[in-house]
């Protein structure tokens, strides 16, 4: 790559590796590590086609979906383990932290961790990202009337196993709104 590619990717990393991180984490069910790790993955395999991307963002976040669901695939054991407290420091406070409240926050990150990769990535792509159900199909590969059985699963299964949520019994969109406003603020 010439130096004023590298120059425009250094420029995209540093005002959207926010954004793209907290993103991550969504994906990655709150899972810090798996979320730098997923978003240094698609950052490395834009740099080499950074001059031939017409829309970077869109990518790169193209590029986490799929990684994230080759990772489901493999089903891999971790090698990691998973300790109570992070071993660093916390970094810079996030601007996005003052606009939702911490607790809705982490009732939100809870409340993702308890679904399926599919069922996140999904409620994600719909309420976070607000995509059309056409629009989610083809970033995860798979039919309309996959993307709809499974956000009405996921969102089931938040009614039953995050009651914070709320919402009418009876309901099909009970907690989704509620869930795009809270995932916006999510701290990654």
């Amino acid at each position: 790559m010439d130096s004023r590619g590298h120059e425009e990717f250094s420029a995209f990393v540093e005002s959207r590796s926010t954004a793209l991180l907290r993103f991550a984490v969504l994906l990655t069910g709150g899972d810090r590590h798996a979320a730098e790790d997923l978003l240094q993955i698609a950052l490395m395999k834009s740099y080499g086609r950074w001059r031939r991307i017409d829309e970077p963002e869109a990518y790169v976040k193209k590029v986490m979906y799929r990684q994230q669901i080759s990772r489901w695939r493999l089903r891999m054991p971790r090698a990691e383990t998973t300790v109570a407290a992070p071993p660093e420091a916390p970094g810079a406070a996030d601007p996005a932290d003052s606009m939702v409240p911490a607790d809705e926050r982490l009732v939100v990150r809870q409340a993702l961790g308890r679904l399926t990769p599919r069922q996140r990535t999904v409620l994600v792509l719909r309420y976070f990202e607000d995509l059309s159900e056409t629009e989610v199909a083809d970033q995860l590969g798979c039919s309309v009337g996959t993307v709809r059985s499974t956000t009405h699963r996921a969102l089931e299964k938040l009614r039953r196993t995050a009651p914070e949520f709320g919402g009418a019994e009876g309901d099909e969109t009970a907690g989704a709104p509620r869930l795009k406003h809270s995932a916006k603020g999510v701290e990654a």
